[in-house]
């Protein structure tokens, strides 16, 4: 996150003369820094201070999980950071619409929800769409439990051996955290340069009936002032459909289509449960695949987006495990 903060500090330094809200944005840095190093210099003291000695086979777990939790919670102020950078450049919504008009013969974002417009079907998919962080916290929760369990075995049979030693860069849980944020900024990364807002905002402003007959006018910067989206579409008086309409009213921002990184995040969280914890992967595959579907019913995405989120996975993932090890190793 550090190498993300630092680039992204430099790019607003460039960019000053055509950023909204510098200020705002370097605020809410020093803010995610403070914090950081807050928690950091907490489970210092959790782990070595004497006072704490007693308790080290729970502080040093929990200070591990406490501080991934805070990296993962700030997500949400760095996805909306995106767009405070690429409401700058010309709008490419046009070009991607047109896309999946030529290669599907429809706008499937729009034909996908009309075919299905059942109750069942929208509150399935809103589930599926629902479930993206769900997904991340089972995988997660699932390895710090697994390593706590052997650390403490490993306890009872060796006297000699301390809990926290056994949490430290190398365990599975903080590798397996690392690499999930590392791919959130890489994603991150592509869209502060990729100006692309996705159907439930292009079709707002371009209108569903010109879409339909085929029109798709580039909008220049229209998204730098206007952040007006469609209503999603399906079982409006879902308990889903509230859950995923509430939360994009608060933070969806005209921003981070492509490529779907709700696809690319959640097919690196497969990959990852396939090596650390294979017996979820019954219990994740279907989300995934209702996600998948959600992203093209709801209109958050084009066609295009969610495939090129589920090709660029793999390529992800590798950056960023190779990013994580590279750190790693050159702290130590």
């Amino acid at each position: 996150m550090a190498w993300y903060c630092a680039a992204t500090c430099v790019l607003m330094v460039i960019m000053m003369p055509w950023l909204v809200d510098p200020f705002g944005m370097f605020l809410m840095r020093l803010e995610w820094l403070a914090l950081t190093l807050a928690v950091i210099a907490l489970s210092y003291y959790l782990t070595h201070s004497p006072r704490f000695s007693g308790y080290q086979p729970y502080t040093g777990p929990l200070t591990h999980f406490l501080r991934v939790l805070l990296q993962m919670a700030w997500l949400a102020l760095w996805y909306p950071d995106t767009y405070e950078f690429n409401r700058c450049f010309n709008n490419l919504d046009h070009l991607f619409a047109a896309a999946d008009q030529q290669l599907f013969g429809c706008q499937p974002s729009i034909v996908f929800s009309q075919q299905l417009p059942q109750a069942i079907w929208s509150e399935a998919f809103n589930l599926g769409y629902w479930s993206y962080f769900p997904m991340m916290a089972v995988l997660l929760a699932a390895i710090f439990w697994i390593e706590w369990r052997s650390a403490a075995k490993t306890a009872v049979h060796r006297t000699d051996v301390c809990i926290p030693s056994l949490w430290g860069r190398e365990g599975a849980f903080q590798q397996v955290a690392a690499t999930i944020l590392t791919a959130f900024f890489l994603y991150y990364a592509v869209y502060i340069f990729l100006p692309v807002a996705g159907p439930q905002f292009y079709f707002q402003a371009v209108g569903v009936e010109d879409i339909l007959q085929g029109h798709f006018p580039a909008l220049g910067t229209y998204f730098s002032s206007h952040t007006e989206m469609l209503p999603s579409p399906g079982y409006a008086d879902g308990l889903f459909y509230h859950l995923v309409s509430d939360a994009q009213s608060m933070g969806e921002r005209p921003t981070a289509a492509f490529p779907s990184s709700h696809i690319g995040i959640s097919t690196i969280v497969l990959l990852l449960t396939r090596r650390h914890v294979p017996r979820l992967l019954p219990f994740l595959l279907p989300l995934w695949v209702l996600l998948f579907c959600a992203t093209v019913y709801i209109q958050a995405h084009y066609l295009i987006d969610s495939i090129a989120g589920l090709v660029t996975a793999p390529f992800v993932l590798y950056l960023a495990h190779r990013l994580v090890v590279s750190m790693r190793l050159h702290r130590s």
